[in-house]
């Protein structure tokens, strides 16, 4: 039985914990935080009543094209349909405005979308069913070093405030100005054109430590796992019959750590290929997320809905989180890609909500500012690989891979890092 070493509990970690264990292997799982989820997980508030509430350490979004997550959470017993709120891809406005892609076969589904689309423009809607034939027939592929906008530069600037960048900071977390267009495209794909309800959207109902950390953590115990919380590694070292972790042997590690975490692991190392990894994942770039929890407000028209963003008006959707299992009058603002400091957002989100959802009186609960989110997802990046070195392997929403920093990222490389371990 070969003893692995996953350092880190996010959903990669977990994800790869599990395949791990079922393939055979003995698991050490090391946590950092005390709390198990890494970027997705619960995090204990307090309304303005003092009422205690678990909100998450960002508002998250999950699509039905999410199988390997999906699948991943079904086998550890958690329901999705229980736990998951479905509905069609709905980028609506308060005034009624906008796109909502209907639960019909691909690529159906998105032409009755485009072609119901409310306050479109003829014009809108040809320019964008045009863009969306030409992707198709380029089998969804464009030049690597294209950016979404340059992708996307023969459609009009309603479908682009309305449509593509809303989708883009949703999916990529980097604006259109410099996000893949390589990698927007096969989100495309796999969402709209693959399957029916691929598109749809799957809004947590409960905190996104139930939805899979939680279940993960109990069946790695039953299993005999080992999950040591609280628990940073100070560093690894290679030795002639495998690895240590701070001074502990192994067979092999897989790094699930944040990405500037496993840089500093690697570099550590006394290999060239672990150093040469080392500076692959310290040079990427990192874009954040804000999300603002505000109590007070009139429950919404829908559970979510988009906001038209602007350089004073930084959210681009709002979610009523009474409609989602949580207290009522509690909204849940997403700032993607936005720099600014937290009293700045929430000045400017209590401005936006006043002006575009009429909503006033609106208290802050909490103001969750991640600083290093997600990878900037820019045209022609280097991901670091799945394999530092032999018997030292990485995994996470950044390694290489088809998707953006997406949970369904973090699950599908977490899944490969574990068949990396070989038998056992």
């Amino acid at each position: 039985m070969s003893q692995v070493a996953v350092i880190g509990a996010g959903w990669a970690g977990l994800a790869c914990a599990v395949e791990a264990t079922r393939a055979g292997h003995a698991i050490t799982v090391f946590e950092a935080a005390r709390t198990l989820g890494g970027r997705a997980r619960a995090l204990p508030a307090q309304m303005p009543d003092g009422q205690p509430v678990l909100l998450d350490n960002g508002q998250h979004i999950m699509i039905g094209a999410y199988s390997a997550t999906l699948a991943l959470m079904r086998e550890l017993g958690v329901d999705p349909g229980a736990v998951l709120h479905r509905m069609p891809l709905t980028l609506r406005f308060a005034d009624g405005g906008g796109l909502q892609v209907p639960h019909w076969p691909p690529p159906l589904d998105l032409l009755a979308g485009i072609l119901g689309a409310r306050g479109w423009s003829w014009r809108d809607k040809a320019a964008l069913m045009r863009a969306a034939l030409r992707w198709r027939w380029n089998g969804f592929r464009c030049d690597p070093g294209a950016s979404v906008a340059a992708l996307c530069a023969t459609l009009t600037p309603r479908v682009m405030a309305e449509l593509i960048e809303p989708l883009c900071v949703s999916a990529l977390n980097t604006p259109t100005g410099y996000a893949s267009g390589e990698v927007f495209l096969r989100v495309l794909h796999d969402a709209l054109f693959v399957e029916r309800g691929g598109a749809d959207l799957l809004l947590p109902r409960v905190d996104l430590g139930a939805l899979f950390p939680d279940a993960a953590a109990r069946w790695l115990a039953q299993q005999g796992a080992q999950v040591r919380s609280g628990t940073r590694v100070q560093a690894i070292a290679h030795e002639p019959a495998g690895w240590q972790v701070d001074g502990e042997s192994f067979d092999r590690v897989v790094l699930a750590c944040a990405p500037w975490e496993a840089a500093r692991l690697a570099a550590g190392v006394t290999l060239p290929a672990a150093a040469a990894w080392s500076q692959t994942a310290e040079v990427l770039q990192h874009e954040s997320i804000a999300t603002l929890y505000m109590a007070g407000g009139a429950a919404l028209s829908a559970p979510m809905l988009a906001l038209r963003a602007s350089a004073g008006a930084p959210a681009q959707f709002v979610f009523d989180r009474g409609q989602l299992g949580g207290p009522q009058g509690l909204l849940a603002f997403v700032v993607s890609a936005s720099g600014d400091e937290r009293e700045t957002l929430q000045h400017q989100v209590l401005a936006q909500a006043r002006e575009q959802l009429g909503l006033t009186g609106l208290q802050p609960v909490q103001t969750v500012v991640e600083r290093r989110a997600t990878f900037a997802c820019t045209p022609a990046l280097v991901r670091p690989a799945a394999q530092v070195a032999p018997g030292l392997l990485a995994c996470g929403d950044y390694v290489e891979g088809p998707y953006p920093a997406t949970i369904e990222g973090a699950v599908r490389s977490g899944r490969t890092a574990a068949a990396g371990c070989g038998s056992a």
